[in-house]
């Protein structure tokens, strides 16, 4: 017998999320002095923000589907 998943929706949707993550990623940079630690948050933060910015773009309702 297959044992059956528990599974559980997120409390917040996948915008609010990725605007969570970048901001909290955006203040743990600024308490770092600069260097490799504080690039590589920057840089998480841009990726959240690009993928923000995808997820809204692909469930706008301007976007169709192909023929």
């Amino acid at each position: 017998m297959t044992k059956k998943r528990n599974r559980t929706r997120p409390v917040l949707s996948l915008q609010e999320r990725l605007n969570k993550f970048t901001q909290d990623a955006r203040a743990a940079a600024r308490r770092l002095p600069a260097g490799v630690e504080r690039h590589a948050l920057l840089q998480k933060v841009r990726d959240g923000e690009a993928a923000a910015e995808m997820e809204r773009m692909l469930s706008s309702p301007r976007v169709q589907d192909p023929k």
